[in-house]
């Protein structure tokens, strides 16, 4: 698996999305399942209720049928042998010959358990509205399932389970079933399955669990937001009372916390103690450096002027003073650049400003030396990032070109943002660099200046070169998120190139 692979699995919001797939689907698939194995137990137990029927309508049928007519007057008497456990039976009888009204010509007779005349009505409203009515009415026959709720006007709910039609000499009978035992009504006989009560239980508890899960992995999240607005914080350098482990609140990772404090509390020392190694170091050897370069002073009067071994070896070693104390300097420098870039707060900062700033404190050699400056500086250009660390880039890049542009020549500053990337050109009008080594001017301790250039083009600024100034220019602009590249200019002069991301 790739690392991008990895990442994107790995990431809270695509499981939380996942989850929340989880969640969406699986309530259907279960219902589907649930549903399918609800209907099949319903229709085990309406076609049972349908057989109990037919088998009371077997009963029914020898007297409803014998000579000389039904014993009307004892009908209640006969269905009561067959109710209880909650059914409820109604007898309804349509004469040979009868009108066909709306009601279908049929009348009550009898009921079991008694029932009045406004129960019966909505037990044949039922049937009407259902067209059971129309149809036994015409041909004295039903063989489709019923399944019907309707609220009898006390307000009880009944389930209609069979219709039983029953012919006889003097005309149609129909033996009508319904139940209103509590362990049927539950069921979803006779309504859509997730009205039930307990596919609406699950519904909530299932929504309960969703609730929370979702709660949970939100709070997660939250919180480890928490981290990174504590670490943008210590960033930008407000690191009072901004610590991983005062705003943590989940239990869990108060370690993960603790440890993230300690690790910056680490850096923010090992950048002290590299800021006093580095003047501890550059104090040591500045005291033997300057005792020795006192004691050459009086050698070089002694060194006879017809002596010209002597004279040389003076000049070297002065020569190689020079350079030791360039490399002390920007060691000591260097040093404390990699300490600012540890602990220096990366804030919103104006680099037009910063550049405008170094160009005018480079004022004085541009005129000693009649360099042209040409500058185009768009404004408001901002960068998140340290103000020591930015200001070097610039310094060094320019002491550069300062030095090794002629008298009387030029160069130019372009800062310029587009499309979120903030592009500063620095060019100036020297000899360049030989394409082969153009590529590495960027490398630690790497100098094409002679031996004497920098006491040539030294500067209150840059006393002397050590090969460092463009190293730190690219670490500084890779550690702000940038690039940084050199290109030699038609003509001649060197052009370096530096991209930065906007702080938009």
């Amino acid at each position: 698996m790739s690392w991008a692979a990895r990442r994107i699995s790995g990431s809270l919001t695509v499981r939380l999305g996942f989850l929340l797939t989880i969640f969406a689907v699986l309530p259907f698939i279960l219902y589907g399942q649930f549903e399918s194995a609800d209907r099949k137990e319903r229709d085990i137990v309406t076609k049972n209720l349908r057989y109990s029927s037919w088998l009371i309508a077997q009963g029914l049928k020898p007297l409803l049928d014998r000579e000389g007519g039904p014993p009307t007057a004892t009908l209640n008497d006969e269905l009561a042998k067959y109710d209880g456990d909650g059914t409820n039976l109604k007898l309804m009888f349509q004469p040979k010959g009868g009108a066909a009204g709306k009601d279908g010509g049929f009348y009550f007779l009898a009921s079991a358990p008694k029932v009045g005349m406004a129960d019966l009505g909505a037990t044949l409203d039922s049937l009407q509205s259902h067209g059971i009515v129309s149809q036994v009415a015409e041909s004295c026959s039903w063989d489709k399932p019923v399944d019907i709720r309707y609220v009898q006007p006390t307000g009880h709910e009944e389930i209609l389970t069979s219709v039983v039609p029953i012919q006889s000499r003097w005309g149609c009978w129909v033996l009508v079933s319904s139940h209103v035992t509590s362990e049927l009504l539950a069921t979803a006989i006779g309504r859509p399955y997730w009205q039930t009560p307990q596919v609406r239980l699950a519904l909530m508890l299932y929504l309960a669990v969703v609730v929370v899960a979702l709660l949970t992995a939100l709070s997660v999240r939250r919180h480890i937001r928490h981290f990174r607005h504590v670490a943008r914080e210590i960033r930008q350098g407000r690191v009072a009372g901004n610590t991983f482990a005062s705003r943590n609140a989940i239990p869990e990772l108060d370690s993960v916390a603790q440890d993230f404090d300690g690790l910056v509390h680490d850096l923010h020392h090992v950048a002290g103690i590299i800021r006093q190694t580095a003047e501890d170091n550059a104090h040591s050897f500045k005291g033997p450096v300057a005792t020795i370069q006192a004691c050459l002073e009086p050698l070089k009067r002694l060194v006879p002027a017809d002596h010209p071994r002597g004279k040389r070896a003076a000049e070297l070693i002065e020569l190689s003073l020079d350079r030791l104390k360039a490399l002390i300097s920007a060691s000591q420098c260097l040093d404390n650049t990699m300490a600012d870039m540890i602990e220096s707060p990366r804030e919103s900062v104006d680099l037009t400003q910063i550049v405008a700033d170094i160009l005018k404190s480079y004022r004085e050699v541009v005129v000693a030396r009649q360099i042209r400056l040409s500058r185009h500086l768009q404004p408001d250009v901002h960068v998140r990032a340290g103000k020591v660390a930015l200001a070097v880039v610039v310094e060094n890049i320019l002491d550069n070109a300062v030095s090794f542009s002629s008298d009387g020549g030029a160069i130019t500053v372009r800062l310029v943002e587009e499309d979120g990337t903030i592009n500063l050109d620095i060019e100036d009008s020297g000899p360049g660099i030989d394409a082969d080594k153009i590529h590495n001017i960027f490398d630690r301790y790497f100098s094409l200046r002679p031996p004497d250039h920098a006491r040539r083009h030294a500067t209150e600024k840059a006393p002397g070169h050590a090969g460092l100034g463009l190293w730190i220019v690219k670490r500084n602009v890779e550690a702000l998120g940038g690039t940084v590249a050199a290109s030699n200019r038609i003509g001649g002069g060197l052009r370096v190139h530096i991209v930065l991301p906007s702080v938009n």
